[in-house]
């Protein structure tokens, strides 16, 4: 087989998070339509993520939020997103550039998406994998254990056709070799 010298892994990592971008800035146009609602997790040491030093130490590799009831200020670029986000029933302002986010998932319609992200040592979050991961509450921000809800709500687990979800993962895009 030959070498991918266009890396279509690549360029196709960047329209799915043109998807994403996309469905943000409408967001932050016009609010949430409906019933939609988004569970967003990201790498907290990619490279231009910006949370707080309390959040990177309880979140030390990822964290999934939830944009749902009570957010504020969601600002998108080309780049990235701001969102305001109580933690705790603390405000916080987290910063997060699409190159970070590693899943995205709407549970009202089941449309989900994975990412590779690389994180600012260079490692693929594929190299983090057996690193515990921390939701949070859709209402409050508590903690939550995501291995504890994993059953209910595993959002970015790749279910296939199982359950009639539309989860796209790249892997299955690609050619192992």
């Amino acid at each position: 087989m030959a070498e991918d010298l266009i890396r279509y892994d690549i360029l196709a990592q960047e329209a799915l998070r043109g998807v994403v971008r996309k469905v943000l800035s409408e967001v932050a146009k016009t609010g949430l339509p409906g019933e939609h609602h988004f569970f967003i997790s990201f790498v907290t040491t990619a490279p231009g993520v910006r949370i707080s030093q309390r959040l990177l130490d309880q979140y030390k590799n990822e964290m999934t939020i939830v944009l749902q009831n009570q957010y504020w200020d969601l600002k998108t670029t080309d780049t990235g997103f701001e969102v305001g986000l109580s933690f705790d029933g603390q405000p916080e302002i987290l910063v997060v550039p699409y190159s970070a986010i590693k899943g995205f998932f709407d549970p009202s319609v089941q449309f989900g998406l994975q990412f590779d992200v690389v994180d600012e040592n260079g490692e693929s979050q594929e190299d983090l994998e057996d690193l515990p991961t921390t939701e949070l509450a859709a209402d409050n921000g508590a903690p939550a254990e995501a291995d504890a809800k994993a059953e209910d709500e595993a959002p970015l687990e790749d279910k296939g056709d199982e359950e009639g979800e539309n989860v796209v993962s790249l892997d299955s895009f690609r050619k192992k070799t």
